[in-house]
């Protein structure tokens, strides 16, 4: 049995963060686990390849929901990166950190340390912004952040829209204010993903006390005397197989919203009813485990027009499409170093006008489910997101068996508020920002502390987006990359 100081399970947005910073020290050794493979497909480092990493299944675990009554029982398709990189290796690569006023609400529910003079400060220090440096924005640091290098002239034309309806210009959504209209960032640099195993894990893979496995499947955390000494996986190649791994300091859980509460489940930590219904046995009864699931809601409006700007499943688009492929290869330009989603706004439409409820997401294509149902013709989709939904759901076992995916029931529009704030539609998806399926807290419910471990457990730690007590208003990739560092701080001080 191999031993390491700390294990992190999962080498998605915040586990890169962890591996980097906890494997500075050359005397701390340090495993990283990832279920998925490495980050080697061409689809993940061309920046329009996530048009195909929504389908493909490689490198996404490509889940579902239960049949969600409020929208006619439809299970809504839920994809979760299952790569180096996790989620910030198949997504769309906006870059956004939420409004000031959400890390103050978690602050104000009884988690020191979350509030937004706390947080700004890690995000700062994670960026190299090629665009802005001022009170809220870093250069220097690893995670680059840059605008879209060609932008589709589509997006020129929803933005001047925007502002012609009497809503504010914006180039900056992570500024002094996020209300207005305007292009996202992205994190991509010299026309490529810049996703957090680049901007992370790739500088600390030469380490020598940084061991990283992929294709390994951790099916359990190992709980002796309350406390987690280790992880027992599945190596690659071995289905099956077990394999334990011990931890001298701790374990640290990353799997995100859906796999972090699944493991711990697996693992004997929850509800202790729900875990005898699979036979398990319960090391520590928290109940809080898998509920609070939240979760941006979104619908499209698809609009169909004969423009030569627009990227479309046509005959009429192969000149272009063999014209950018050239132009990518040899300048990294064109469509193909887009995102899709190169322009947006956030607006108010109840409430408070500086604090907005509504995302949009602009995407010059037609697009149905988010790309898996191709459309033929030219035209554009907008996504509208409720921003601070009212409804939670569960995530809950579906069964002892660690490769059978769990039962995932968001709850959407079960709360009538929500209903309100976004219209009920009968094509209305997730934008895959699930979050707090282990909520940071000190109530009966929480699941983790303040500083990110588990109650009633030594030694074991959650970090990703299944913490947020609550869902913040904008894109999680770059708040879990933050929680990643916050863990690796409180990890590094306690020991």
């Amino acid at each position: 049995m191999s031993s390491f100081d700390y294990i992190i399970v999962g080498a998605g947005s915040a586990g890169c963060v962890l591996a980097n910073r906890l494997s500075e020290n050359p005397a701390c050794r340090v495993c990283l686990i990832e279920a998925g493979p490495p980050d080697t497909s061409p689809l993940i480092h061309i920046p329009f390849g996530v048009i195909g990493l929504i389908r493909e299944g490689r490198h996404n675990w490509g889940y579902n929901t239960q049949p969600q009554a409020a929208l006619k029982d439809r299970r809504l398709y839920t994809p979760r990166g299952k790569t180096l990189g996790g989620s910030s290796s198949i997504n769309a690569m906006v870059y956004i950190r939420g409004h000031q006023q959400d890390y103050d609400d978690w602050a104000a529910a009884g988690n020191p340390g979350w509030s937004w003079q706390d947080v700004l400060p890690f995000f700062k220090a994670h960026e190299n912004n090629e665009r802005l440096a001022d009170a809220y924005h870093g250069q220097g640091g690893p995670l680059n952040v840059t605008d879209v290098a060609e932008p589709n002239p589509l997006a020129a034309l929803f933005i001047k829209a925007g502002q012609e309806l009497g809503f504010p210009f914006n180039p900056d959504f992570n500024g002094a204010t996020q209300a207005g209209v305007g292009p996202f960032q992205v994190t991509q640099k010299d026309g490529q993903r810049w996703s957090a195993a680049k901007a992370f894990l790739a500088p600390a893979k030469g380490r020598a006390n940084l061991t990283i496995l992929t294709n390994a499947l951790v099916r359990r955390v190992v709980i002796e005397g309350g406390q987690a000494v280790g992880v027992e996986y599945e190596p690659a190649g071995a289905p099956g197989e077990q394999r334990l791994l011990h931890a001298t300091r701790e374990v640290i859980l990353c799997g995100g919203a859906i796999c972090s509460p699944q493991l711990l489940m697996l693992s004997g930590i929850g509800d202790q009813e729900q875990l005898a219904s699979h036979g398990i046995a319960c090391h520590h009864h928290l109940p809080g485990v898998g509920l609070n699931l939240q979760d941006h809601l979104d619908m499209t409006l698809i609009v169909k027009e004969k423009t030569r700007h627009a990227i479309a499943l046509s005959p009429l688009f192969l000149p272009r499409l063999f014209r950018d492929l050239f132009r990518y290869f040899t300048a990294r330009k064109g469509f193909l170093a887009s995102n899709a989603a190169e322009a947006g706004a956030f607006l108010s439409v109840n409430g408070d006008p500086q604090r907005p409820d509504i995302q949009l997401h602009f995407i010059p294509a037609l697009l149905r489910d988010h790309g898996r149902q191709l459309t033929m013709g030219f035209g554009c989709t907008i996504h509208v997101c409720q921003l601070r939904p009212r409804s939670r759901g569960s995530i809950r076992l579906a069964s002892a068996d660690p490769r059978a995916a769990p039962l995932i029931d968001p709850g959407y529009l079960s709360d009538p508020e929500d209903m309100e704030t976004l219209l009920k539609g009968q094509r209305a998806e997730t934008i895959y920002h699930p979050v707090g399926t282990c909520r940071m807290g000190n109530d009966a419910l929480a699941v983790v502390d303040s500083r990110l471990r588990v109650h009633g457990i030594g030694r074991l730690r959650v970090a990703d987006a299944s913490i947020m007590p609550t869902l913040i208003g904008g894109n999680t990739n770059a708040p879990c990359m933050v929680i990643g560092e916050q863990a690796a701080r409180f990890a590094l001080a306690e020991a």
